[in-house]
């Protein structure tokens, strides 16, 4: 096994998809680094392994490096996981490998599950270019204004595959905000993945937005956002929430605002009602 730090991926459901190099390293492991002493506990045992944990969090992080480093530089291996998937990609780990880097100390990984790239190849959406963006701010004001600024940079120039981690709580709060900045694009929200009640769900936005707040989503869930078709195609999603949002604060009923909307831009009359009825909804 490699010396120094080694990223292992854990399982992010199944506990089949450990792989046998992961066991080896969590083995050998001088310590183990974890988010939850708890669940990574639970982990080991089922494949027979006695470890010593240690927690490792966005709290507790930047002021155990120094620490960290000096076992590093002793000769002890150490393992970084974190509670399920690829450590570091929303997870802690990041500020410890860029540190480590910096010492000149080894640095490995012992890849596997991501429920990411997962649902991005599962999802039939375009799979490269794309986009990891980690989990959306929890407040709706920043939510709003992190997908504006991508909808400006997809006025740039930007043109790739959108993917976010998302709470099942938040979910329709998030497909709402996305339909009213992103209008009518192809999207996939894929929640439990290799557990037993996997699912992926495509639809447009407003679809999805309409089916999630009514149905409430369980369990850990990724949500694709595909790019904009074309640059016509990406003006005219792009400005129809927002077109439709200042025509009903205006006073227009959401017949009226429909019919005007399909009126200047062309688009489909069901799919400019139901994301109407979506951002009415949403207040």
């Amino acid at each position: 096994m490699p010396d120094g730090l080694v990223l292992v991926s854990t399982p992010i459901g199944n506990l089949g998809d450990m792989t046998a190099r992961g066991v080896a390293a969590l083995k050998a492991a001088d310590l183990v680094l974890c988010e939850d002493t708890r669940v990574t506990r639970r982990l080991l045992s089922a494949f027979g392994i006695v470890a010593r944990l240690s927690a490792l969090h966005e709290h507790n992080e930047e002021r155990r490096i120094p620490q960290l480093l000096a076992a590093l530089k002793a000769g002890r291996r150490i393992v970084l996981v974190s509670d399920a998937g690829t450590p570091v990609l929303s997870d802690p780990g990041f500020r410890l490998v860029r540190a480590a880097r910096e010492a000149g100390l080894p640095v490995s990984a012992v890849p596997g599950p991501s429920a990411a790239l997962m649902a991005l190849t599962i999802s039939g959406l375009p799979p490269a270019p794309f986009l990891f963006l980690g989990f959306p701010p929890p407040r709706a004001a920043a939510r709003r204004a992190s997908f504006a600024r991508l909808a400006a940079l997809e006025r740039a120039g930007l043109n790739a595959t959108l993917v976010w981690h998302e709470a099942p709580h938040r979910l329709a709060a998030m497909l709402a905000d996305l339909t009213s900045v992103f209008g009518a694009r192809e999207a996939a929200v894929a929640r439990e993945l290799t557990k037993r009640f996997e699912e992926v769900r495509r639809g447009r936005l407003h679809e999805l937005a309409a089916h999630y707040r009514d149905s409430a989503a369980l369990g850990e869930i990724t949500l694709i956002v595909g790019p904009p078709a074309d640059e016509a195609a990406e003006v005219s999603e792009a400005g129809i929430g927002e077109r439709l949002k200042a025509l009903l604060a205006g006073g227009l009923s959401v017949k009226e605002a429909v019919a005007r909307v399909v009126e200047e831009t062309g688009a489909r009359r069901r799919d400019v009602y139901a994301l109407a009825l979506v951002l009415k909804d949403a207040g």
